[in-house]
């Protein structure tokens, strides 16, 4: 029997407290925009979960929990590439993590992905009755009421952190004389460094490879101790996809003009594959084509003479890069520009999906930038 509908009529915290009251056993999939999650029962228990959102990949959490840096990422997708094996035994096969390392990291990757469904507001829901779990999922068995607890305490603790950092686009200054009196650990240091920088939240959250729950407290502590104050706010960002003129009226003619142009124009595809996503999330077709469309985008940035192997360099001074008018995202990318690097080694520890990361990056090389 399969329970559907959407997080607006349904709240999480009832969704999960009705299948531990029925001991359920099956899938409950999530869906929203491009994002697609899975959380897994056996028996009323929540035994493990999936997702496809980068953030929330093996390396991005063990760069969160500081169990590597970016380097022994690259340096462990180097290995994925040339001999294949899945990303926590490359990283055990080199000495970087024992195995316990990676079954603890993978045990939190899978509660932190469920606490996150707690911050959406929208998105919809299926649970798939007795349908077998992944053979290489790793179990883990959490009472439901333990994650609502938890879910709850997260909710209720963002809309408090909200009422000093409003929203992800705020900028923060440190305080006159804020080090003759307070001591602060290693991580709030860190996020000093991104606050003096004049980072936006959005991209200190990009930085530290860290939730916006997590960088939201920190920076609300900041404030609330008389560390720093917000100053203002970025601008809302700039359209980056291309123009789609005469966009069809209806989901099923979108489709249709999907179709038309994923050979021709693979990125104006795109943008109409998540515009369908927006307003259906669990759309099949589209959910079907979006791979498609990323691909094709993939291959023909690759067929530019953008080489995975080529090395960027910056074209364009630091000073001047603030005229620029980037984008979170872009700003992590080029703060990833070493003159060592090259495109594979930065997409391998970039917290985006492949096809979204080259987009950026062949923008910032016709923008003039960014070279090869």
């Amino acid at each position: 029997m399969a329970i559907q509908g959407t997080l607006k009529t349904m709240s999480l915290t009832d969704l999960l407290q009705f299948l531990a009251a029925g001991r359920k056993t099956g899938t409950l999939k999530f869906d929203f925009g491009k994002v697609t999650k899975q959380v897994y029962f056996k028996n009323g228990l929540i035994v493990g979960s999936k997702s496809n959102d980068p953030r929330e990949y093996l390396g991005q959490i063990l760069l969160h929990y500081g169990k590597l840096n970016e380097s022994q990422l690259q340096q462990a997708r180097e290995v994925q590439r040339t001999s294949g094996g899945k990303l926590g035994e490359v990283l055990v096969q080199l000495g970087i993590l024992t195995e316990s390392d990676v079954l603890d990291i993978l045990k939190t990757r899978t509660l932190d992905a469920i606490y996150d469904l707690f911050m959406w507001n929208e998105g919809q829901f299926e649970f798939y009755d007795d349908e077998s779990l992944p053979e290489d999922l790793i179990l883990i068995e959490v009472e439901p009421v333990t994650v609502i607890m938890e879910g709850i305490y997260r909710i209720d603790e963002l809309a408090r952190y909200r009422t000093l950092v409003p929203t992800d686009r705020c900028i923060l200054e440190l305080n006159s004389g804020w080090t003759a009196s307070l001591k602060l650990g290693k991580e709030f240091r860190q996020v000093l460094f991104f606050v003096e920088k004049k980072m936006s939240v959005a991209e200190i959250c990009y930085h530290m490879h860290a939730s916006a729950f997590h960088v939201y407290g920190q920076l609300y502590d900041l404030i609330s101790k008389g560390v720093a104050h917000v100053v203002g706010e970025v601008p809302e960002g700039t359209a980056t996809s291309p123009e789609v003129d005469d966009f069809p009226e209806s989901l099923t003619e979108m489709i249709w003009a999907v179709e038309r142009k994923l050979d021709e124009d693979p990125e104006a595809a795109l943008v109409m594959i998540q515009r369908v996503l927006e307003e259906d999330p669990k759309n099949a077709e589209a959910q079907k084509l979006l791979p498609q469309a990323e691909a094709k985008i993939i291959k023909h940035i690759y067929s530019t003479g953008i080489a995975p192997t080529a090395v960027p360099v910056l074209l364009v001074s630091p000073n001047a890069l603030t005229d620029q008018q980037l984008d979170a995202r872009e700003g992590f990318i080029l703060s990833r520009i070493n003159g060592s690097w090259d495109i594979q080694s930065i997409l391998s520890i970039c917290p985006f999906r492949e096809a979204d990361c080259l987009r950026m990056i062949k923008r910032l090389i016709d923008r003039k930038v960014i070279g090869l």
